[in-house]
């Protein structure tokens, strides 16, 4: 029997690429190569010269998104440049235009300079209507984001907030499901890379509005050296900017010693990191989100065996799939229709809340819907225009 890997080598190079383009006007006549190019086309481009908002009415710019990378932190496989990216961009763009209809491009950068980066995608922003930023490495990919806030467009970097978003839905079932209140949860992050950030940042409401969001009692993030605190040498001003807002006790130590007693793991790191011993000494029933690809950092049945109530990976093959994919195509979606310039942290909550609310009465071994869900973006999409 062949391997997933050895089917997929085989069916991309039967493809040829997983993605094409598909003509919305014939050209069988004259007229009808009159009206899509010259003499006709040249009434729409003096329109949007005239008014450039027209060209969110007149071209493609209204349904069109760049997926954008360097090639720097692509899925579980690291620096490996802009050429090698293009399989995970196209595979982006699929799946953009099969939830929720968007025309996407993969825009695979030669460069990892962020000036290169952010100056690239400004010239070429005239043509889409948003952008997706995608395996970008930190803390580059914090720079270029917020540097591209001012486009006009949505500029949103999926591997930060996408991830966020689908986790803190899963959380807010999961505490549900374990009957916890999430204003008193303790969680511990190990990975303080984009996920881990920007999953800090919106457990801990920063950036939102006092009311517009639930935040946890408190957060501890790690990297490979144990608990990010203040003590800390060498730390970079990306993990500085953690104390601001995470381990208000300044706790030290490893993380095996920052779990006891923590009601949440959550793990966007490397894989098999904890024991059962590890889970054992966290809180009871506590919840427990190994997402590192392909090897989480402990396997659900080990995780369940030692005491775990909630277990979500980043796999398919387990239950409790926390995968970005049921959050970007219906935020670009409800972005898109509203003609949003920006998506604000209200938004990401929205989202959030509505892809919660997906599972109305959610298990231990549902706390999310499946990817494959397709009712999942136009809820998603719904709560972010409205949102706006």
């Amino acid at each position: 029997m062949t391997t997933i890997e050895e089917r997929s080598l085989i069916i991309h190079e039967q493809l040829r690429g997983k993605i094409g383009v598909h003509n919305k006007m014939p050209v069988r006549t004259k007229d009808d190569l009159s009206l899509a190019y010259t003499p006709g086309v040249a009434a729409p481009c003096l329109a949007i010269e005239k008014d450039p908002a027209a060209a969110f009415k007149l071209t493609l710019k209204s349904n069109s998104v760049a997926v954008v990378s360097d090639g720097s932190a692509v899925l579980g496989l690291g620096n490996i440049g802009p050429s090698a990216a293009i399989p995970v961009m196209e595979g982006k763009a699929l799946l953009f235009k099969e939830y929720s209809d968007i025309n996407a491009w993969p825009i695979c950068l030669d460069t990892q300079d962020t000036d290169e980066i952010v100056e690239t995608i400004r010239r070429i922003a005239p043509v889409f209507g948003g952008i997706n930023l995608e395996d970008i490495s930190a803390p580059r990919c914090f720079e270029v984001e917020d540097r591209l806030q001012d486009l006009g467009i949505p500029v949103f970097h999926d591997d930060q907030h996408g991830t966020a978003i689908v986790l803190l839905a899963a959380l807010i079932n999961a505490c549900k499901v374990t009957g916890r209140n999430l204003a008193d949860v303790k969680v511990v992050i190990n990975g303080a890379g984009a996920a881990g950030t920007a999953i800090a940042k919106l457990l801990r409401c920063i950036g939102q509005e006092p009311d517009a969001c639930i935040s946890v009692a408190e957060v501890i993030v790690c990297d490979s050296q144990g608990a990010i605190h203040s003590k800390r040498e060498t730390l970079n001003q990306m993990k500085k900017s953690l104390l601001t807002f995470s381990n208000r006790n300044d706790k030290a130590g490893s993380l095996t010693d920052v779990l006891r007693d923590a009601d949440v793991f959550i793990g966007v790191s490397k894989g098999n990191l904890l024991t059962a011993a590890d889970i054992q000494s966290m809180a009871k029933d506590p919840i427990i989100f190994a997402m590192a690809n392909p090897e989480p950092e402990i396997m659900p049945d080990l995780a369940l065996s030692a005491g775990a109530a909630v277990v979500g990976t980043g796999r398919s093959d387990f239950p409790n799939q926390v995968n970005n994919v049921l959050a970007f195509p219906g935020i670009f979606r409800g972005a898109l229709d509203a003609g949003a310039t920006q998506i604000t942290e209200k938004m990401k909550i929205a989202a959030a809340y509505a892809l919660a609310s997906s599972v109305p009465s959610p298990t231990p071994e549902c706390i999310i819907p499946s990817p494959l869900d397709r009712t999942v973006a136009p809820l998603i999409a719904a709560a972010v225009k409205e949102a706006l």
